[in-house]
C-alpha cells in the first residue's frame, strides 16, 4: 500500500468559462498556494508523489490537468498563450487572488509567461527544466532521438527513462523508481492525454522556439518577481545552458544545478529540491 499523501488526495473539480477543470490539492491551506504546471502529456497522475509530499509539508499544493487535457474537458490549446489562458483560467475560477507556480518544461515557460502578462496574480516563479523561449544562443543541436521519441505517438517507460533521466546505471535506477512510484495512480482506466492534446504542446513548443531571441531577453527583463531557476546538467531535452541564459537576463533571480541528473532532476532530487523550493518561497 502507497505511503504518499498525494497518492490519496481527491480529484476536485471547478468550472471555467472554457473547461470544467480537474485538480488535487495537498498540504496545509493558508498564504500563497504553490500551482504546479506540467509537462508535454502529463497529466495529474504522472506529478511523482514523493516530490509533492515533501512540497506539501509546508504549503498548500495543487496540481491539475489543463484545458483539453487528461481529466479536464475543453479544446485542447496549441500555443503557449493558450495554455496560459488556460491557467490563468483555472487559477480565478479557483478564486485565489495570487499563486506561486512551478513550472516543468513546457509548464515553465507557461510560467514565465503568466509572470509577465499578470504580475498581479503571481508571487514567486520556480521554473524547472524550461526553455525560457527561442533558440538559446549556443545551445547545442537537438538530439534527433529525443525528437523522434518525443513525437512517437505513444511514449514507453523505457522512452521516458530516456528522455528524462541520464543514461547512466544511476541515471536510470533513479527513472525506474520514479516510474514505480506513479504507478499506483497510472492505474486501468485513468484518463491519457489525447494525440490532439500532445500535438497542441509540441506546437506550442516549436511556436515559443520561432521567437527572436532579441525579443526573449527583453521579455525576460520584464520579469519582476523572483525566480528560481533550476536544471539539470544531464538534460538531453532541455540544455543546462537555457537556464543559466534565462538568470543573466532576469532582474531577481537564482540557479540552482543538479551535476548527475536530466530533465526530471526534480523527481530524481526531489527531498533536496523541494527544500530548495520550499526556502525560496520562504526568503
Amino acid at each position: 500500500m502507497s505511503t504518499y499523501i498525494a497518492d490519496a488526495a481527491e480529484d476536485l473539480t471547478v468550472e471555467g468559462p472554457s473547461a470544467t477543470f480537474t485538480y488535487r490539492r495537498i498540504g496545509p491551506r493558508g498564504g500563497v498556494p504553490l500551482v504546479l504546471l506540467n509537462r508535454v502529456r502529463g497529466t495529474l497522475d504522472w506529478w511523482d508523489p514523493e516530490f509533492l509530499d515533501h512540497l506539501a509539508a509546508g504549503h498548500d499544493v495543487i496540481v491539475f490537468d489543463n484545458v483539453g487535457t487528461g481529466y479536464t474537458t475543453g479544446t485542447p490549446r496549441d500555443s503557449v498563450e493558450g495554455l496560459a489562458d488556460g491557467t490563468v483560467e483555472f487559477i480565478e475560477a479557483l478564486r485565489l487572488p495570487q499563486v506561486d507556480l512551478l513550472g516543468w518544461t513546457v509548464g515553465g515557460t507557461v510560467a514565465q509567461h503568466i509572470a509577465r502578462l499578470r504580475p498581479d496574480l503571481v508571487r514567486k516563479l520556480v521554473v524547472a527544466a524550461a526553455n525560457p523561449g527561442g533558440q538559446v544562443p549556443g545551445a547545442p543541436d537537438p538530439n534527433p532521438k529525443v525528437r523522434a521519441t518525443m513525437t512517437k505517438p505513444e511514449t514507453t517507460g523505457d522512452d521516458l527513462v530516456f528522455l528524462f533521466f541520464p543514461e547512466t546505471d544511476t541515471g536510470r535506477a533513479a527513472g525506474y523508481e520514479h516510474l514505480a512510484r506513479v504507478a499506483t495512480r497510472l492505474a486501468a482506466g485513468r484518463p491519457d492525454v489525447s494525440e490532439a492534446a500532445a500535438m497542441g504542446q509540441i506546437a506550442a513548443i516549436q511556436k515559443d522556439a520561432s521567437i527572436p531571441f532579441e525579443q526573449v531577453r527583453a521579455d525576460l527583463a520584464t520579469i519582476r518577481q523572483p525566480v528560481l531557476y533550476a536544471t539539470g546538467i544531464k538534460d538531453a531535452m532541455i540544455p543546462a545552458l537555457a537556464s543559466y541564459t534565462a538568470v543573466q537576463y532576469v532582474p531577481d533571480a537564482t540557479l540552482v544545478a543538479y551535476s548527475d541528473a536530466g530533465h526530471a532532476f526534480l523527481f530524481q532530487h526531489a527531498e533536496d529540491f523541494a527544500g530548495q523550493v520550499s526556502a525560496f518561497l520562504a526568503d
